[in-house]
């Protein structure tokens, strides 16, 4: 054999293997494994799952479905991510959003919600096929920000209702907080109690667990911070099972003081086709392509939003922890996720931002922790179905409103507004955006970073709370790195607009070549 053909033959084999590993992240990771990434791994799986059973079962209310389609919603996501995510951190499973936003579409039917995940599943594996992962880039911080707080209030508040055990309340928000106010004096007694002491106790283990790593905390044994904080940890789990004996115990005397989540579904889910037909109340069968148009243009908001928030989810856990995702393949495992869970029953997934921190805090080490995960959402569904008859309404509302109450940032309004009142004085056009300031980002990824970075930004006129948002985080990483950046030729409205948000590192020169002379003098200071 000749040696061009040699050649050609290995450059194919080196070509078609990178882009196996592409296709298949896990195949980078795995064949170096560790026995100490698999003690990690199990540790975080577990801890995970006992934090994902309670937040399913609540979201599945939010969702407007039987709890156990919480359940099934929340195991194929950490099989799938594993062989086809580039986080280790994030978690796969359903979410306050996109609860809110399949019961605004499918009102609580659950053949439809199961219909919507395969349906949003397609669109974002398309999307990925495309490498069509850069116009997540064009969502501007403030519209994020802006959806995720007007989400946590509609959801936190709809969960009032079954803290104080209230019948027969709309689901439409603003009847919703008419009708929870004017039914207040049929509030359940038995309800208030147990949901307001659920909810001191969530918020008392969160503080403690916030406490524990604060400037200034007490010093104590490793092994009581320890116990704290896996205590704290798996509150969610513990609130919920604590609630649910003592529900069990009031109605085994004959006292069904609580209103109780009731009869569930046993086992594991049948792995089936989704349907794709419904049949309504009076017995006519609707056709897949009148649900497709019932669905409407929540086809295009659905899946863009659990991208989004997944996509979020993971580059700021990249960022964290100093490694980097691929926007495409996130988008990829996202909507083989959803392929593949609308076959057991699942409603439309995305990533969770508060599983993934317990998953890094755990010290996760690679995406194999979702198959821990999984399992013990399986060993759930297949064991202790029984059991959750017996889960108070209200525990299952304090686990929500606890979860979706940090969405609420009012800091992030008074700096938006801090900022704009700097940026409002400029009246000429052009601006440095998101897109532009990640492009800026990348390059600190490269194998072989310099030292020193000058940003002139004499054309640059106007800028956003976005574009501050990515500095913030662009500073961050090149300290992480070591690399000094520095601006110069600001305008004086742009400097005033950047001096406004306080940023950490924050270094500006009048002149390029002023920048140059001072960046020189510190290298060789430094040599």
């Amino acid at each position: 054999m000749d040696q061009p053909l040699l050649n050609r033959l290995s450059v194919w084999g080196c070509c078609s293997c990178s882009t196996l590993k592409a296709w298949l992240p896990i195949l980078t990771w795995l064949p170096r494994y560790k026995l100490k990434w698999l003690q990690m791994d199990l540790l975080a799986g577990l801890t995970v799952g006992l934090t994902t059973v309670p937040q399913a079962l609540a979201y599945a209310e939010v969702a407007g479905l039987p709890v156990q389609y919480g359940l099934y919603s929340a195991f194929m996501g950490g099989f799938i991510y594993t062989l086809l995510g580039t986080s280790k951190d994030v978690t796969l499973g359903p979410t306050a959003i996109m609860s809110l936003l399949c019961f605004s579409v499918v009102g609580g039917q659950p053949h439809r919600a199961v219909l919507l995940s395969l349906l949003c599943g397609l669109i974002q594996a398309g999307m990925a096929l495309l490498r069509l992962g850069f116009l997540l880039d064009f969502i501007s911080f403030p519209v994020i920000k802006g959806f995720t707080c007007a989400a946590a209030v509609t959801i936190g508040f709809g969960q009032v209702k079954n803290i104080l055990g209230l019948q027969g309340v709309p689901h439409e928000f603003f009847l919703e907080v008419y009708y929870t106010f004017y039914k207040i004096p049929e509030a359940r007694t038995g309800d208030v109690v147990l949901g307001l002491l659920c909810l001191a106790v969530l918020i008392m283990l969160l503080f403690m667990k916030e406490s524990l790593g604060a400037e200034g905390a007490p010093t104590c044994p490793a092994v009581a911070r320890k116990l704290v904080w896996t205590v704290a940890t798996v509150r969610n789990a513990l609130v919920v099972v604590a609630s649910s004996f003592v529900a069990f115990s009031w109605n085994a005397y004959g006292h069904p003081v609580f209103t109780v989540t009731g009869e569930t579904s046993r086992g594991l889910p049948p792995f089936r086709p989704p349907p794709t037909s419904d049949t309504t109340a009076n017995g006519t069968v609707v056709s897949f392509g009148e649900i497709v148009e019932d669905f409407g243009g929540a086809l295009a908001v659905i899946p863009f939003m659990g991208l989004l928030e997944s996509i979020a989810i993971a580059k700021a856990f990249a960022s964290q922890n100093d490694y980097r995702i691929d926007a495409n393949q996130e988008l990829l495992a996202i909507g083989v996720t959803n392929i593949m869970g609308s076959f057991v029953s699942a409603y439309p997934v995305t990533g969770s931002f508060g599983r993934t921190a317990v998953n890094s805090q755990t010290g996760v080490c690679t995406p194999a922790g979702g198959i821990v995960t999984s399992v013990v959402v399986l060993l759930s569904l297949a064991f202790l179905m029984p059991a959750f008859y017996y889960i108070p309404k209200a525990s299952l509302a304090a686990v929500i409103i606890c979860a979706v109450a940090p969405m609420v940032d009012y800091r992030v309004i008074a700096k938006m507004w801090k900022i704009r009142s700097a940026v409002r004085h400029c009246g000429r056009c052009g601006c440095i955006w998101s897109p532009a300031a990640l492009q800026h980002g990348k390059t600190t990824n490269e194998a072989c970073p310099p030292k020193s970075v000058v940003l002139d930004c004499h054309h640059v006129s106007v800028i956003d709370y976005t574009v501050i948002s990515e500095l913030s985080d662009l500073l961050r990483q090149f300290r992480l790195r070591e690399v000094r950046l520095v601006f110069c030729r600001l305008e004086l409205s742009v400097l005033e607009v950047l001096l406004a948000a306080d940023l950490q590192g924050f270094s500006y020169k009048d002149s390029v070549e002023a920048a140059l002379q001072s960046e020189s003098a510190s290298l060789n200071t430094d040599q």
